[in-house]
């Protein structure tokens, strides 16, 4: 069992004091969006065996488990961290695993450098992934109801947004949300700022649903992903609760810290909200043109006492142990590897001592008890 060493990334729409606050440190005054715990090629995490990508590699059905190898190959097929966002992120869809081959393999073949600003997917993986509140979150997720999108426009009382509500009443949902969405992408964009200030101005004046949105205005002004962001649910998470984002579905994190969970991909296709490439006909392809339920989850608990997540995907698995004052001690000894994250509380971990915001790697078969005060999230695979 390992102790990571763990990289803050200082993405610019991180808070400068959430992840601070959780590991009791000073903030540096920098943003500090994200903690990745994991084997990401991108930000390893740190061992005193060497970095844990190397650690795997050197002997992945040591690391990982004859079964996890089998089924995943010879990698962490996951990736945990704790992200703090302090303003709006991308609003954004992630490729289901068909997809994903079919645009890596073709951006492969034209050559595209896999670091260049207009690639859209720098590895073959699908990207399903989960966050559970540690404070109250706010977040983005799935398309509402074409008529109640509708309302929601001419609610503002802004002239350029009829076209767009009159069509989401006259077509049959999946074809009218398509032709918006498009239609506000693709808007000239000197109009399309002209509405996004006039709509912003409405959402201060208007306030209740329309206050959501006015924090985003503020943060893109005069982009088209303003707009865009009214076709979506609106969800504000309680500590505990998570949603969990399947491909296709638009979803974007807005304010709060959480814990988050995905598969160990890199593959983003953004809608607005971004300075970054937006590649609209490939975003179109990938969108799933249908309202849905923003679906909210709660722990369920597991024979074994553990909470525990459920999902419909197999690379991660994500639970919660709620540890009182005096309780047993408890085994979590899988075969399977694993990452245990104290986020509050303290939490002894085999013979590691663990804060909020510090975590160990347990390789798969490794022998582990917790016990202490706190509450460990547990991160692992399903095979």
């Amino acid at each position: 069992m390992d102790r990571l060493d763990n990289t803050v990334r200082p993405y610019a729409w991180g808070s400068p004091t959430a992840i601070p606050r959780l590991l009791g440190t000073e903030p540096t005054g920098e943003p500090q969006a994200e903690m990745w715990m994991g084997a990401h090629p991108g930000a390893p995490s740190r061992t005193p065996r060497g970095p844990l990508t190397e650690v795997i590699a050197a002997d992945p059905e040591r690391e990982l488990g004859a079964a996890a190898v089998a089924k995943f190959g010879p990698r962490l097929p996951f990736l945990l961290k704790i992200l703090a966002a302090g303003a709006p992120l991308s609003l954004q869809v992630h490729p289901d695993l068909a997809q994903a081959r079919e645009g890596y393999a073709d951006e492969e073949r034209r050559g595209i450098p896999v670091d260049a600003p207009d690639r859209n997917y720098k590895d073959a993986n699908h990207k399903p992934e989960l966050i559970c509140a540690l404070t109250e979150f706010d977040g983005l997720c799935g398309f509402r109801p074409a008529a109640e999108a509708a309302e929601l426009l001419e609610g503002l009382g802004v002239d350029s947004l009829k076209p767009y509500a009159d069509a989401l009443r006259a077509r049959p949902e999946d074809a009218a949300l398509r032709e918006v969405l498009t239609a506000i992408l693709t808007a000239d964009r000197a109009d399309m700022a002209r509405t996004v200030a006039e709509a912003s101005a409405a959402f201060t004046r208007l306030g209740g649903p329309y206050a959501p949105y006015a924090g985003i205005a503020r943060h893109y002004a005069g982009d088209p992903g303003v707009i865009a962001a009214l076709l979506l649910h609106h969800v504000r998470l309680q500590p505990g609760e998570a949603l969990f984002l399947g491909a296709g579905i638009p979803h974007a994190y807005l304010d709060g810290l959480g814990v988050e969970i995905m598969a160990n991909s890199d593959n983003v296709l953004r809608c607005g909200l971004t300075p970054k490439h937006v590649d609209v006909p490939e975003l179109l392809r990938i969108v799933r043109f249908e309202s849905s339920d923003p679906g909210v989850l709660r722990p369920e608990a597991s024979p074994e006492g553990e909470e525990v997540y459920e999902t419909p995907i197999d690379e991660f698995r994500l639970s919660r142990l709620v540890l009182p004052e005096g309780g047993a001690v408890r085994e979590l000894t899988r075969d399977t590897p694993q990452i245990l994250l104290c986020t509050a509380g303290t939490v002894r971990a085999g013979e590691h001592e663990l804060s909020p915001g510090h975590s160990v790697y347990v390789p798969a078969g490794e022998r582990v008890e917790v016990a202490g005060t706190g509450t460990v999230f547990r991160a692992t695979v399903i095979v």
